[in-house]
C-alpha cells in the first residue's frame, strides 16, 4: 500500500496512492498508516488529514481500516477525510461515518479550515 505523508500548515496529510482500500489491502493500509504517522523523527501533527482523492472503492474491510487508523492516532489527535470519490462518499453516508469524521471536499479546503462537515 503506497501512502505518502507530509506536514503542511500544521496538519499531517496522508495521501493514499491506490484506487482501492479493500479486504486485500486493509492490513497493509493500517500498517503503513501507522508507520507514516508515527515514524521517529517525523513531525507529529494533532490533526491528520487522509486524502482519498485517488481512492475509487472502499469496502467494509477498507472502512474498518480507516476507523482503525483513527484509533491508531490516539485520543489527542483527530483524523479528517478529504476528496472522497462518489462511491467512497456513499459508503461514508450509508454507514453514518460522515457524522464521525470531519470531511472536506479536498485537501486545500481542509488546510484552509473551510468546507468541512461531520463531527469529531
Amino acid at each position: 500500500m503506497n501512502l505518502s505523508y507530509r506536514v503542511e500548515e500544521g496538519i499531517g496529510v496522508v495521501r493514499v496512492h491506490a484506487p482501492r482500500i479493500d479486504a486485500a489491502v486493509a492490513i497493509q493500509f493500517k500498517d503503513r498508516f501507522s508507520a507514516v504517522t508515527g515514524e521517529p523523527g517525523a513531525a507529529i501533527a494533532d490533526t491528520v488529514l487522509l486524502d482519498l482523492e485517488e481512492v475509487e472503492f472502499l469496502d467494509s474491510s477498507g472502512l474498518g481500516a480507516v476507523v482503525a487508523a483513527r484509533k491508531l492516532l490516539g485520543t489527542g489527535r483527530t483524523l479528517a477525510l478529504a476528496a472522497l470519490q462518489p462511491a467512497v462518499a456513499k459508503v461514508m453516508r450509508l454507514t453514518h461515518m460522515d457524522r464521525i469524521f470531519p470531511i472536506y471536499p479536498d485537501a486545500a479546503a481542509a488546510l484552509a479550515g473551510a468546507g468541512g462537515r461531520g463531527g469529531g
